[in-house]
């Protein structure tokens, strides 16, 4: 492998007829090849930031990837460190590439790629298969760690679109990206600083109330995430709604003055089954995916 790092190409890519005003273009295809295409606004941006493949020939793994997943015609986002460093700024090497689709799509997805010649891994049919060749690989993920939130629709109706290594892409909201990084909290990975700044950066795009619904039963770890920010960027804390503080204090009160559950369950297992394992198998707790047996 050569030493030489080449940055991918990733840059918003304009559409006619004439532009509309707010920096949104009127598309009547939502993928290229899609063959469920509907008429819906497609927003962009500039990418703030592009990271760095490890090598030209990662590189020109990833762009053939992009190529072929356009040419299936299946609706897929861009996400991970492209997505994050088109938002933040913030930059460096990159070891893959995370490609979001529906879970009804993978195996197609899958079965396209081996055809080509690809070696294919379901490493968790939760949420997760890989996509290789040689040493290269991409991440196809269809649901958040450990399946507990699959990629929907919804996901889709709100991306923004750009180009990667030539070929139109889109790539997942602000709001739904920090949905799949907020349950991100393993010893060896920590989503919240990516958090924290795509708070700070892209705090005017994200549609609060839609995630404020996509948490709403786990309100309490969005609660954590906004505080972090307040504490880390103390001379920014208005870039958080108000509403939404008061609306996550709010619960906060009253769950006090509630009864503890009676069933002993370890929500911690949904940020990392490895740390919070001591608590199933030594102190009672039950799994957060069996609590309701």
């Amino acid at each position: 492998m050569g030493t030489e790092l080449c940055t991918p190409y990733l840059i918003v890519v304009p559409k006619a007829p004439p532009p509309v005003p707010n920096h949104c273009i009127l598309s009547n295809g939502f993928m290229a090849g899609d063959t469920q295409a509907v008429t819906k606004t497609i927003h962009t941006i500039d990418a703030a930031a592009e990271p760095a493949a490890p090598s030209a020939l990662a590189e020109a793994f990833y762009a053939e990837a992009v190529q072929e997943l356009s040419k299936l015609g299946l609706p897929f986002l861009l996400a991970g460190t492209y997505a994050f460093s088109a938002y933040t700024g913030i930059t460096g090497a990159t070891k893959d590439l995370d490609i979001l689709c529906k879970p009804s799509d993978y195996p197609r997805i899958l079965d396209r790629f081996k055809t080509l010649g690809y070696a294919i891994e379901i490493e968790d049919e939760r949420w997760l298969a890989k996509i290789f060749r040689g040493e290269y690989f991409f991440d196809v993920i269809f649901a958040s760690l450990h399946g507990v939130m699959p990629v929907s629709d919804q996901w889709f109706e709100h991306a923004l679109r750009v180009e990667v290594f030539g070929t139109p892409v889109h790539v997942i909201a602000p709001t739904e990206l920090i949905w799949s990084k907020a349950f991100v909290q393993l010893r060896h990975r920590y989503d919240g600083a990516d958090i924290v700044h795509l708070i700070l950066k892209q705090h005017d795009r994200i549609d609060w109330r839609r995630l404020l619904g996509y948490m709403d039963l786990h309100w309490e770890v969005l609660l954590v995430h906004v505080l972090n920010f307040r504490w880390a960027y103390p001379s920014e804390r208005e870039q958080v709604p108000r509403w939404l503080m008061d609306e996550l204090l709010g619960r906060l009160e009253q769950q006090l003055d509630l009864p503890p559950p009676r069933v002993k369950i370890c929500h911690g297992r949904m940020l990392s089954p490895i740390d919070y394992e001591w608590a199933i198998k030594a102190w009672g707790f039950t799994d957060v995916s069996e609590g309701n047996e």
